[in-house]
Formats: C-alpha cells, structure tokens, sequence
C-alpha cells in the first residue's frame, strides 16, 4: 500500500496536498483499495463552500457506495473533470491523476489536525491489525 510523503491524510482516508492557501484532495490508496473498481464519482460543484469533516461527494464502486469527507474548511475551486468520464484513475493513480478537487482553504492551520505520512501509517497499522 502506497503512503505518499509530504501529503496530510485525514482518519477517514483522504489525502491533502497543500500549496500556499490551496488544498487539493483525494482519497488514500488504502481507500480505493477497499472500495474496488470505481465506476463513478459525483464530482462536487465548484463554488460550493464546505466545512471540515462534511460529506463533499460519494464514490461508487463495484462493491459500494462510499462517501468522501472534506479534510479542510474552504470553497471548491476546481473538479478533476477528467474523473467524470475517467473515475478508474482513482484506483490506478490515487496521489496524481486521481485527485478529486480543489479548495481555497478558510482555515488553513485546520491542516495541522490532519496526520502526516508517518502518523497515518501508524493509523493504518493499528486500523488493519
């Protein structure tokens, strides 16, 4: 199971890449991996304002239906389009191509809350034992 270093992971198993005020989001690679084949993605409306911790869209795959949480408080400010025709590449690239959105965050020190690689591997270790 692929940790990608320099990301903040939520306990619900999003990732968060920040950039200056900007957080792009996505889900773990332990997360797509227990969901499946995705076959579809909502993607979240761009302008939407959200909250740390609230639901943003749901992911279904061969399996189920999951919902992804925003990891951060801010405003959506770009989708990964390509997800809507593509959502596979969740599964193939989770950390790259698979990203699911954008936010400028309104909070930016609520990223401390979140667990660097190292922690969320520990969390991992400890959920799957």
């Amino acid at each position: 199971m692929l940790i990608q270093e320099g990301l903040w992971y939520h306990k619900e198993h999003e990732w968060v890449k920040v950039e200056g005020t900007r957080a792009t989001l996505g889900i773990s690679d332990f997360a797509q991996d227990a969901l499946g084949d995705i076959v579809y993605l909502d993607l979240p409306k761009v302008g939407t304002s959200v909250t740390a911790g609230a639901e943003i869209t749901e992911i279904e795959s061969t399996k189920t239906t999951s919902p992804m949480y925003a990891p951060v408080s801010g405003t959506i400010i770009a989708v990964n389009t390509v997800l809507k025709d593509h959502p596979e590449l969740i599964n193939k690239k989770p950390y790259t191509e698979g990203w699911i959105a954008i936010l400028e965050m309104s909070q930016p020190d609520e990223v401390e809350k979140l667990m660097d690689s190292s922690a969320y591997d520990l969390f991992l270790k400890k959920e799957c034992s």
